[in-house]
This record gives C-alpha cells, sequence and structure tokens, in this order.
C-alpha cells in the first residue's frame, strides 16, 4: 500500500518536503510540541506512579504522545497552507531526504513546486487543518494518518495530500513517509 501511494506522495506531497533534513526552524516548532509534551507527562507519571493508577496513567501518556505527533503534523499542514518552506521542510525532513535520495532536489527548491499544485483555497483550507485523532493508527513511536483524518475546509483527495507516517526521533516527531 505504500508503495502504491508513493508515487502520489512523492510527486505531490513529498515534493513538499524533498530534501529537507532539518533547518533553521527546529527550535520553533519542536520546541513548542517538545515544552508541551514533557511538563504534562513528568507531572503526571509522578503522582501516577505513586498511585495504583499506573495502568490508567499508560493510555493517556500514549495519547500524549500521539496528540504530539498530532499537533506537529498539524504545524506541518499549517506550514503547507502558509507556504512556510522552512518549518514544513524541518517537520518532514526524513521523508524529505528519502525524496531527495529518489532522485529529487533540496526541500527548499521543489517546495514551491508542490506549493503550486494546491489551489489558493486548499492552500487557505491547509492554514487551518486539523486531524481528526479518531482515524490514526499509532502506536508508542509512530503515528499513521491517512488522508481521510485530514479536516478542512476544502476538499482533499487522498492524490492531493497522501497518507502520512510520524515517526518519533530523539523526542521529536517528524514526518518519514
Amino acid at each position: 500500500m505504500s508503495t502504491r501511494a508513493l508515487p502520489l506522495f512523492v510527486t505531490g506531497f513529498a515534493l513538499l518536503v524533498a530534501g529537507c533534513s532539518g533547518g533553521g526552524a527546529t527550535s520553533a516548532a519542536p520546541t513548542s510540541s517538545n515544552s508541551a509534551l514533557p511538563p504534562p507527562a513528568t507531572t503526571s507519571a509522578a503522582p501516577t506512579s505513586t498511585k495504583p493508577v499506573t495502568t490508567t496513567q499508560a493510555a493517556p501518556s500514549t495519547k500524549k504522545s500521539d496528540a504530539g505527533a498530532v499537533e506537529r503534523y498539524e504545524s506541518f499542514l499549517h506550514a503547507v497552507g502558509s507556504q512556510d518552506v522552512t518549518t514544513a521542510c524541518e517537520i518532514a525532513g526524513p521523508a524529505a531526504k528519502k525524496a531527495q535520495d529518489e532522485g529529487f532536489g533540496p526541500c527548499e527548491a521543489t517546495l514551491p513546486v508542490t506549493f503550486a499544485m494546491f489551489s489558493p483555497s486548499q492552500r487557505k483550507a491547509l492554514q487551518g487543518a486539523s486531524v481528526d485523532r479518531a482515524r490514526i493508527t499509532e502506536s508508542s513511536k509512530k503515528v499513521d494518518i491517512p488522508a481521510k483524518a485530514v479536516k478542512a475546509d476544502a476538499k482533499f483527495t487522498d492524490g492531493d495530500l497522501g497518507d502520512a507516517v510520524l515517526e518519533l526521533r530523539n523526542g521529536k516527531w517528524y514526518v518519514t513517509d
């Protein structure tokens, strides 16, 4: 399934992230999501580890992880809608590196081409897009977000966005596929 979606992803969505291996926005986007994640996890982990509610706390901890991934992906979508090359390339660094290795240019060069693939109304809709958490599949270090989980004021097909995979790497969520 990933192989079938790859040409669409690479042609449209992966061009968006092609070639990025991290950039100057590293401190902007990750800090927001990371600073939101550790304090609640640390604060809630200490009291729950002393209470027998540890099993109940494990589920919210996972939800905080997928919430971090979802928030990060939403930031990515907003960056695409705003045509913010730096943020989009930083969040999708691993996927962009993959695309570059497959022959696409650096993210900063290919991203404007991808922006042009979206209509002005689609770009505007992406600025306020959200993700329906009920439609995602997640594990402790990987979150799959299908295109149908993206909620926006414009219609998007699988060919427009494609499915996204985010992985937790060194405490930060990145689009990897």
